[in-house]
């Protein structure tokens, strides 16, 4: 039998400060404040268990369970900026539009087998994952090339400089250590404040890319 992940990060006094929030609360709070994550930390935290207990049925493997959660997460940060609130504070039941997202995801998502998953869900929460990945998609194509084939593949620094090259792209093994240093104090940059203060305490930012 599976097991339903828990997560140290749920106790940060940033998440407990939002426990008297109503879900519809959190969703407009997440919506109007883009540059917080600390509303969509306590959306997944108060419905994470739901959400893993849905996706481990649909998959035989731990590792592929931790795998399909996170990417139900990923959509539902993704959707939940679009979301239109109605008036009638009871008209929505977000833990049954969660359940009906995640059930979506599952019948979408080409879950690999387990030795070819990379993303461990311990290292990279889905909230700080997903805010990462937003950030990845501010860096410039090189850097964010290179951190992916580094974290993601661990490609040395010759063979990044090759396959670059290879694409037209000329940048000496030597240099790719600058980009590196230079893509993580980016992404560390644009992730909000309150993301940063609930995970980067206790974790390491150069180890947080994973996918």
């Amino acid at each position: 039998m599976l097991s339903i992940p828990t997560f140290p990060e749920s106790r940060h006094e940033i998440v407990q400060s939002l426990a008297d929030y109503s879900d519809r609360e959190l969703v407009r709070l997440h919506q109007l404040h883009p540059e917080q994550g600390k509303f969509f930390a306590a959306l997944f935290y108060r419905y994470s268990q739901i959400v893993h207990s849905v996706v481990q049925q649909a998959v035989e493997f731990q590792v592929q369970a931790d795998y399909l959660f996170a990417m139900s997460w990923r959509q539902i940060f993704t959707e939940l900026q679009q979301v239109q609130l109605s008036p009638d504070p009871d008209a929505t039941n977000w833990q049954n539009w969660l359940i009906d997202i995640t059930g979506s995801n599952i019948n979408r998502v080409d879950v690999p087998p387990p030795a070819q998953i990379r993303y461990v869900l311990q290292t990279a929460p889905p909230p700080l994952w997903c805010y990462l990945d937003r950030g990845l998609d501010q860096l410039s194509p090189t850097s964010r090339l290179i951190v992916i084939m580094t974290q993601n593949f661990k490609w040395d620094q010759q063979r990044i400089s090759a396959y670059l090259q290879g694409e037209g792209e000329r940048v000496p093994a030597a240099e790719i250590s600058t980009y590196l240093a230079e893509g993580y104090q980016q992404l560390e940059t644009d992730l909000p404040q309150d993301i940063r203060d609930i995970y980067l305490v206790a974790k390491n930012e150069n180890s947080l890319v994973s996918g």
